[in-house]
């Protein structure tokens, strides 16, 4: 079983070298590793070309301006050849070495899903020793989706054939293409999928913004277009209630003093 492996990449020569390392410490070597660039002026070029011979031939790269991450993530999906495909951030890594090993183990066998999906934790931006945050997807159902949730897309890992059947990323959705495509393939098409308990990938993420309140009500609109455009009824109280509570969250964060220093 080949399994494909996407990342895409814009000006991630600071972070891409922990992507490719962890790629390359998995015990399981029966895949391809494909890397869209957008065109980067950083180095991330010069990095790519470093390492793609230490991949023995199972690197595949291009570079060139796209429309945004999804549009390179279909990029990438036109470029794999390999029976299983998920996606690996240019600035997060796998978190142990065999995850590729779970997951050849997950789509074996007579009663294998065609998707899985699995839990990832995120690290400070500027130490990936600390944590900040753990996300599982262990209580995710189908119909949760309705209220806006969505197993962690980092962990997410699907037959091909499955795109083939239902669709790539559909870039219309400028945040939250991910949670449509999911959307697609597990509430709307119902294909079988399967939670495996265990940590997947490692994500770097930057602190709170002035920008967040305005990035959750961007995430709402592309949700409710999503379901819209999917023919499907959300669970509005419920959607707004969790919703609303992000936002509260948020104002209260934002509005805390830090203590001046006295002299």
């Amino acid at each position: 079983m080949t399994i494909s492996i996407i990342t895409t990449s814009y000006n991630s020569v600071l972070t891409l070298r922990d992507t490719m390392d962890s790629v390359l410490r998995q015990g399981y070597a029966d895949y391809e590793y494909i890397v869209v660039d957008g065109a980067s002026d950083d180095g991330t070029i010069d990095l790519i070309r470093e390492y793609e011979p230490r991949f023995g031939g199972r690197m595949h790269w291009i570079s060139a301006p796209d429309r945004g991450i999804y549009d390179a993530m279909n990029k990438g999906l036109a470029m794999a050849t390999g029976d299983v495909v998920g996606m690996l951030n240019s600035d997060d890594f796998y978190t142990s070495d065999d995850v590729l090993d779970t997951i050849v183990r997950e789509f074996s066998g007579l009663d294998a899903p065609d998707a899985i999906y699995g839990d990832v934790h995120y690290v400070d931006e500027m130490d990936k020793t600390k944590g900040v945050r753990y996300y599982s997807s262990q209580k995710f159902t189908r119909r949760s989706m309705l209220a806006g949730y969505m197993p962690a897309h980092p962990s997410f890992y699907a037959r091909r054939e499955c795109y083939e059947k239902y669709g790539n990323f559909d870039t219309s959705f400028p945040v939250a293409s991910d949670f449509e495509l999911l959307l697609r393939l597990i509430y709307v098409n119902n294909i079988p999928t399967r939670y495996v308990a265990k940590d997947f990938v490692t994500m770097r993420m930057g602190g709170a913004s002035s920008s967040g309140i305005s990035s959750y009500l961007r995430i709402v609109a592309d949700h409710f277009s999503a379901f819209k455009k999917n023919g499907v009824r959300p669970s509005y109280f419920f959607y707004v209630l969790r919703y609303a509570k992000k936002i509260l969250e948020f104002s209260r964060r934002s509005r805390k003093k830090i203590p001046s220093s006295k002299s």
